[in-house]
């Protein structure tokens, strides 16, 4: 059945509550905040915020989003950025979301820096000749960056849901960091420099769809345990409560 006539209704934070337990190798890599006293704390929460860098994707209502658009976006535009500029950056994620409203279709790579480290990220991704072919072929309608000169998401937690216990709030980043990385890094493995090949936009794009479902199968197939698992482990085996208020372990 196709996924538009059930209604169908996507909002992704990168397979991540479930995507998981490498993320503390994933973040161990990056700079990590310190507990700070005083002046210094207040210094560091005026030097670092959170910036968004958001792609419109085109999304023909009458059609199934392309997902694996995000793939693309992530491995040819962001990785590069992300191998000159992770020294600079404190924290950062990928958030995937696609639903019939307003927003539609739209993935983002968020990051925690300083606002000087935000131009200069903004204006390697504004540069990147992926991003302008892409959106010489319609696949992305719009790019969006946040004002440098007035930051708004001052502390590590101000992404974070904002009904979760302020502890989870301020942990969970560096989770998302990790499990993002992971995504990452799958995604490298798959594509390799196929991307980089390709004579056209359609090829480009033909390219991210094997490789997502290369993803896709290696989560459905080893996710289970290789993520699931190992996270359910960390936390000591104790159960989860699912919305359905069902008790369950991996």
């Amino acid at each position: 059945m196709s996924v538009l006539k059930a209604g169908w209704k996507l909002k992704i934070l990168v397979p991540a509550a479930i995507f998981a337990v490498l993320s503390v190798s994933g973040c161990a890599s990056v700079r990590e905040l310190k507990p700070r006293g005083g002046g210094e704390e207040a210094a560091e929460t005026a030097k670092n915020a959170w910036w968004y860098a958001s792609f419109q994707i085109h999304w023909p209502r009458d059609q199934e989003p392309s997902l694996n658009t995000d793939l693309l976006i992530a491995h040819m535009i962001i990785s590069p950025v992300l191998d000159r500029y992770r020294q600079d950056l404190v924290l950062w994620r990928f958030h995937r979301r696609a639903a019939p409203d307003e927003a539609g279709h739209r993935f983002s790579f968020i990051f925690y820096t300083s606002a000087a480290n935000a131009r200069r990220i903004y204006a390697a991704i504004d540069s990147s000749p992926v991003l302008d072919r892409l959106k010489a072929g319609g696949v992305i309608e719009k790019v969006s960056f946040d004002d440098t000169g007035a930051p708004k998401r001052l502390g590590v937690e101000s992404v974070s849901d904002g009904h979760w216990s302020f502890p989870l709030q301020k942990a969970w980043p560096y989770f998302i960091m990790g499990a993002s990385q992971t995504w990452l890094d799958l995604i490298d493995q798959y594509a390799g420099e196929e991307g980089k090949k390709a004579a056209s936009t359609a090829e480009l794009q033909a390219v991210y769809d094997r490789v997502g479902k290369e993803v896709e199968g290696t989560w459905q197939r080893e996710g289970a345990h290789a993520f699931l698992h190992h996270l359910n482990a960390l936390f000591g085996y104790g159960p989860i409560f699912l919305r359905n208020k069902t008790e369950m372990r991996f």
